[in-house]
């Protein structure tokens, strides 16, 4: 286990998690929104954005931090030794994205970018509300035709993530 993906609505922990697994497996982590986002919340073109998520996942140990389905999963997927989905209830991921907004204005994130602070946002709130019938199907359309054998790992609650995070280790045991 040398490339893992975390994927999850907003909200869900996927930093969190990455952060925790790239800490303990000692494996850099590419924050994909890092990549994606430019000063004011302004997207990349699809083009220079596939070419740094391709520059970022050439070393052979990584851990990749979101999806972004449509426009570079089908990259990092296809190099994936293992894809990790955090499916949590919606209104968990609401609560999140509500608490965050409210309290982590001022605090530096590391899968934030330079010039997009964090802020309220109405379209990320129903991005999250809808994950489960807007995004779950087009990952799994990708994870299909890009990556079939990459194993799937489902995680729903804080302990499960707490014991999926205990049970990996550096040699792979």
């Amino acid at each position: 286990m040398r490339r893992i993906i975390v994927v999850g609505s907003q909200g869900s922990g996927k930093t969190s998690l990455a952060l925790a697994l790239g800490r303990k497996l000692d494996l850099p982590v590419v924050h994909l929104d890092v990549l994606y986002w430019r000063p004011g919340w302004k997207p990349s073109d699809k083009p220079s954005f596939r070419a740094r998520v391709t520059e970022a996942i050439a070393g052979e140990a990584w851990i990749v931090d979101g999806s972004f389905s449509g426009l570079a999963f089908d990259l990092t997927i296809a190099r994936a030794d293992l894809l990790v989905v955090i499916d949590r209830p919606r209104w968990v991921c609401q609560w999140r994205i509500l608490w965050r907004s409210a309290f982590d204005r001022d605090t530096a994130r590391p899968d934030l970018p330079e010039g997009c602070p964090e802020q309220f946002d109405w379209k990320l709130m129903k991005e999250a509300w809808r994950y489960n019938t807007e995004r779950v199907p087009a990952i799994e359309t990708e994870r299909l035709q890009f990556g079939p054998g990459v194993p799937v790992v489902r995680l729903r609650r804080d302990r499960d993530i707490q014991g999926f995070v205990d049970s990996v280790s550096v040699n792979g045991e």
